[in-house]
């Protein structure tokens, strides 16, 4: 078997959302702690770890508990970076390989890093044909958020093959459902993209976004 791919020292950033492969994730950073590590990892070329809390907040309070966060998570590219103002980058992050990490350390100023351990991508996996509503609702949604917002830079223009593929079609689903974390973590995490879709299609036959 493959070794998997491990990294040392990722700087990590809790959030209170859940950041799956392929997508597209919209920060605005003014913490210190997190300025200098989007600086160096821009100019570095890295990526940093995106990981969901379990406790504490996104912005550091005083006398708040420590941040807590899940052992899984997404390793984020960044593809734009802007400063608008001194103190304020804002960032535009694809998500990449999902990743455990299997130690974590704070530093002094208040980052969090981690050794990690990268884990095996999505395979691809055609939608069977009990599925395939949600594929097309999916691009309808799409369609309809591109119309209503042209330039935003989180609009998604899928190619056929990704709307033929469990996966891609699942985590888009799983960032448009408003899902507790929890369960978004918890489908993030499944090693099987059919049975992410099939969860995810059991969602939208209740809600009554996508016919049975």
């Amino acid at each position: 078997m493959t070794q998997p791919l491990t990294l040392s020292s990722l700087p990590l950033f809790p959030l209170h959302s859940v950041l799956f492969p392929g997508g597209v994730l919209a920060l605005r950073v003014f913490e210190v702690r997190y300025l200098d590590m989007v600086r160096k990892c821009h100019h570095a070329g890295a990526p940093f770890g995106v990981v969901a809390l379990t406790q504490g907040h996104e912005v550091r309070q005083a006398g708040a508990p420590e941040e807590g966060f899940h052992d899984i998570g997404t390793l984020a590219v960044i593809e734009r970076i802007d400063s608008p103002q001194p103190g304020l980058i804002t960032l535009l992050c694809r998500g990449s390989q999902r990743f455990r990490i299997t130690e974590r350390s704070h530093l002094p100023h208040g980052l969090w890093i981690g050794n990690v351990e990268q884990l095996a991508a999505d395979l691809p996996v055609p939608i069977p044909d009990d599925l395939l509503p949600t594929a097309t609702t999916l691009a309808q949604v799409l369609a309809s958020l591109r119309e209503r917002d042209t330039e935003a830079a989180t609009a998604v223009h899928p190619t056929p093959a990704q709307l033929a593929d469990c996966g891609w079609v699942a985590n888009r689903w799983c960032e448009l459902l408003p899902i507790p974390l929890q369960l978004k973590q918890q489908l993030m995490e499944l090693d099987n993209p059919l049975v992410r879709l099939e969860l995810v299609g059991d969602v939208l036959e209740r809600t009554g976004i996508a016919p049975p």
